[in-house]
């Protein structure tokens, strides 16, 4: 890994992760033309109601590799992808990773804001969206990015329709790949992730095909898929957990399909289920309960599913234990991260450890240590963060110096933020976060950041954001705001119209505003949201006075 802001493996532990068979030196276009000669005329993926085999695939990311290459795209250009859950991704994924162009994965809900930091720290050089989704103008959002950035060139759409000044996407199979492609290294980077965001905007996570590879390989192993597989993707599709965790990656690694859901509804998917026999998805807390609500209605649309994995967020026990029973499917809770460390229940693990806990590190290498705020070791089973190192965990976020120091050891272990309790057993419970977020649904909102743009409404003088419980979401953010003396009223519809006015995400908009005429400050002068928590807590319960 030899580009500028990313961080290494030190020689002497890559050294070990290929002699243990961990990185096999084969780049993630590679791993298709692999797949294509091995599986061939089987079907690959599912989407948009287009199909195509392993073959056509191989041959259509060709043809997205040499037109980036036509386009200017050199290997190392940073292109921002952010696309739904449509068939264009797969070949468009390939077709970079070919090219050796690097792909920033953005997800669908980012908007202005995100997209032109992340467009900015990146240097990209083109956007990829599709062109004409029916909820959102990426195309208008592209363009605004464009005109931030200067380094935003292209914008590349995906679709049928065509926009002025835009490059639309040529799925074309007979196109071959312009010469010097799959020459890559395995050692370097593939693409980069994003982070759940916990402190401003989200880090960029630099993946290497070598790490990558055996993130999807492993887990796939571990989740059970084989030839058979027809895996759901429900959630969005440049997310980590649907990516390759195993992601429709890990089903095509071990010869089975990808069915491209647009969104993870019960109206959505359970007739793409019922009609392609998908055996395996992958979605988040709050989409499992909705399922099992609508299963209880319907009993038969489901009899194709034979794993549904969860993840994103600690799974409640009650929601947990009426998987089996109510879906007629195994469960298997998946704890992990973009940075890396993924944890899996086991297929064969008894009913206690299935519905209790968030599984076990699926690498032999995964070196993990669960810690106290001096950094020592607690006892087995007492709770602690959780640090981290292996063969697919980074050792540095892309180009983030000041965020490095504070998120690794200096021995390379990944500082989590999460609060674990390890069993005797290895499994992992999942208490919470050190780290000040609101997890709502498995999406990740930073408190800090939700505040920063809180403080920048003339009205506001202080605010705090925290966590209020939802039976729902998990979480919700709830904010607690101080006005300037001589500020008129401000309402919740104000300060969303402010929050959409700075181009932000629907996500980060707080869903309620609590207004004070002071904070609470902790014995040293800090805000005290253990306090703010306990009193919204109470109010949602009626125990004091609204």
């Amino acid at each position: 890994m030899n580009l500028t802001g990313c961080t290494p493996f030190p020689q002497e532990v890559a050294a070990r992760y290929r002699a243990r068979g961990y990185w096999r030196g084969e780049t993630l276009g590679n791993a298709l033309r692999r797949w294509s000669a091995l599986h061939g005329a089987r079907e690959a993926l599912v989407g948009d109601g287009r199909r195509a085999t392993f073959a056509e695939l191989d041959a259509l990311s060709d043809g997205v590799a040499r037109q980036l290459r036509e386009l200017g795209l050199a290997p190392n250009a940073r292109i921002l992808l952010q696309m739904t859950n449509r068939f264009e991704f797969v070949p468009l994924l390939f077709g970079c990773f070919r090219a050796g162009v690097l792909p920033v994965l953005a997800l669908p809900q980012h908007r202005t804001a995100e997209l032109t930091h992340f467009a900015k720290h990146a240097q990209a050089v083109a956007i990829a969206v599709a062109g004409d989704d029916e909820r959102t103008d990426y195309v208008e959002l592209a363009r605004t990015v464009r005109a931030e950035v200067a380094s935003v060139t292209t914008i590349l759409t995906a679709g049928a329709a065509r926009h002025d000044g835009c490059e639309a996407l040529s799925l074309d199979a007979s196109a071959r790949p312009a010469a010097g492609d799959d020459v890559r290294d395995a050692r370097q980077v593939a693409m980069f992730l994003l982070s759940g965001g916990t402190t401003g905007y989200p880090k960029m996570i630099p993946r290497t095909h070598d790490d990558y590879a055996y993130n999807f390989r492993r887990s796939g192993e571990v989740a059970g898929f084989g030839e058979d597989t027809r895996f759901l993707v429900a959630l969005p599709i440049a997310h980590n957990f649907p990516l390759g965790s195993p992601g429709f990656l890990g089903a095509l690694e071990r010869g089975g399909a990808a069915i491209l859901a647009r969104d993870p509804s019960v109206a959505t998917c359970f007739p793409l289920v019922e009609r392609e026999g998908v055996t395996h998805a992958a979605v988040v807390p709050t989409v499992a309960g909705r399922w099992i609500e609508a299963e209880a209605t319907e009993r038969t649309r489901l009899r194709s599913l034979r794993v549904l994995q969860v993840g994103g967020a600690r799974l409640p026990e009650t929601v947990a234990a009426r998987v089996r029973p109510e879906l007629g499917c195994a469960l298997q809770q998946v704890f992990g991260m973009a940075e890396g460390l993924l944890n899996f229940t086991r297929l064969d693990d008894d009913e206690e450890l299935m519905l209790t806990t968030q599984g076990v590190p699926m690498s032999a290498d995964d070196e993990l240590r669960v810690v106290d705020e001096d950094g020592s070791d607690v006892a087995p089973g007492s709770p602690g963060e959780l640090l981290v190192r292996g063969p697919y965990t980074l050792r540095g976020y892309y180009d983030a110096e000041h965020h490095n120091v504070r998120c690794f050891t200096p021995d390379g272990y990944y500082r989590s933020g999460d609060i674990v309790r390890r069993l005797a057993s290895g499994h992992l419970v999942v208490d919470g976060r050190i780290k000040d977020i609101i997890n709502r649904g498995g999406e990740k909102i930073s408190a800090e950041d939700v505040e920063n743009h809180l403080l920048a409404h003339p009205q506001v003088l202080e605010a705090a954001v925290v966590a209020m419980p939802d039976a729902i979401f998990g979480e919700r953010a709830c904010a607690f705001v101080v006005l300037r003396d001589s500020a008129r009223p401000l309402g919740l519809e104000e300060l969303v119209t402010h929050f959409v006015s700075r181009g932000l995400a629907k996500g980060m908009t707080p869903e309620r505003v609590e207004f004070v005429e002071r904070l609470p400050l902790t014995n040293v002068g800090k805000i005290d949201k253990k306090a703010l928590r306990e009193r919204i807590a109470a109010l949602l319960l009626g125990a004091v006075e609204a």
